[in-house]
């Protein structure tokens, strides 16, 4: 059945501005501070725990979940504008921002009480950091295919297998893991798949890192070797996670960090070529900021749509891949556009160097959070094309 793909026009509030205002102030501050710099995403550490602690104190993690479990009841519209203020100046936020992203959601939805009671407070206060245990050698983004598997005991679950391209798995507290639980049937490949929430200090938990050719280490293998899993760390219902696993996506795939990743070069770009660009270069970085427009309206449609109880499974995928083409094509077009420029050490001596940085990293933005082709064959299912 095909189904209408639609982003409403919606612009954030008036009253979103004060807290934009809050955090560019809290931004200052930190970059005072030397706890990083800004606007390029080749310095620092994006892993800083004392930076989370920072923005769980002000209120900035949880921001949409219910005070009982230490959030703020704020709106999806907030938490945007907070999340779109770190990232575009590359803020070290990874050590929070997939527990409060999409983990802590799972957790609330389909966590026994006693551990929403135990884990939730403490992702607010920017003390756990989470990984995602999907993807799998050989299958990649086809969720469908996963083959680690979790096994009933008379006292809970022993999980084997092996996860891939897991993000900040060595320095994660916990992971929600994805594990077969019973075989797919003909008509269903979907039926058979459990989710977990796994403490990455357990036994049998091996983390082998993946380097990427910038040299940076987020990416690792995860190897599980007879891991028990108890029966309170079992989320939602046994065979049925598909359903939560997607409507888990539609949070990671759709927001403003799917397309603001190399936003510093365009930055260091329009810094180079000053405030009287030639009309070749004019044009080149209009063309870029109008797209990012488009990207960035129809990301805050879909919070909205977050906001009001919906799950927006395809327009998130849409996002995503928009959005990892548009980020992936900055650094090449930015030495285009920047090829005649004249370098001076007033208007960006670090120029190429951010280029560069960003050419080596962009293509892990294809694996992050879904493949491109995977993400189109959602779309297509979606529209009835297939």
């Amino acid at each position: 059945m095909q189904t209408v793909i639609n982003f409403d026009p919606l612009r954030l509030p008036p009253e979103t501005r004060a807290l934009r205002e809050e955090v560019r102030a809290f931004i200052a501050e930190e970059v005072a501070a030397g706890t990083f710099q800004p606007a390029k995403g080749l310095d620092g550490e994006s892993f800083n725990r004392e930076f989370s602690r920072k923005v769980g104190a002000r209120g900035w993690i949880g921001m949409t979940w219910p005070k009982k479990y230490g959030g703020h009841e704020r709106s999806f519209l907030d938490r945007y504008v907070v999340t779109e203020e770190f990232r575009s100046v590359t803020a070290p936020t990874w050590a929070h921002f997939v527990a409060d992203r999409q983990s802590g959601p799972v957790i609330m939805k389909y966590a026994p009480e006693e551990l929403k009671l135990e884990i939730l407070p403490r992702i607010c206060k920017g003390e756990l950091a989470f990984c995602i245990g999907m993807s799998e050698p050989g299958s990649g983004s086809d969720l469908f295919a996963a083959s680690s598997k979790a096994e009933r005991l008379n006292d809970g679950w022993k999980l084997n297998g092996t996860k891939i391209w897991t993000s900040n798995a060595h320095q994660s507290d916990y992971m929600i893991g994805l594990f077969r639980t019973s075989p797919a049937t003909k008509e269903n490949r979907r039926h058979g798949l459990t989710q977990f929430l796994i403490n990455m200090k357990w036994d049998g938990i091996t983390t082998n890192p993946i380097y990427q050719m910038t040299g940076r280490h987020d990416f690792n293998e995860v190897v599980f070797e007879n891991v028990h899993v108890p029966d309170t760390h079992l989320l939602g219902e046994v065979d049925g996670a598909w359903k939560q696993a997607t409507a888990e996506l539609a949070y990671e795939r759709s927001g403003p960090e799917r397309f603001l990743e190399t936003l510093y070069v365009l930055t260091a770009l329009i810094k180079l070529l000053g405030e009287k660009p030639e009309t070749r270069e004019a044009e080149g970085i209009g063309r870029l900021v109008a797209q990012l427009h488009a990207l960035r309206r129809m990301s805050v449609s879909v919070a909205g749509m977050l906001e009001q109880g919906k799950e927006p499974v395809l327009e998130a995928s849409i996002v995503k891949d928009v959005g990892t083409l548009w980020e992936q094509q900055i650094p090449a077009r930015a030495r285009e556009l920047a090829a005649f420029a004249e370098r001076t050490s007033a208007n960006n001596p670090d120029f190429d160097e951010i280029v560069e940085f960003a050419s080596l990293q962009a293509p892990k933005f294809t694996i992050q959070g879904g493949t491109t082709e995977i993400l189109r064959g959602i779309i297509a299912r979606g529209l009835g094309l297939r």
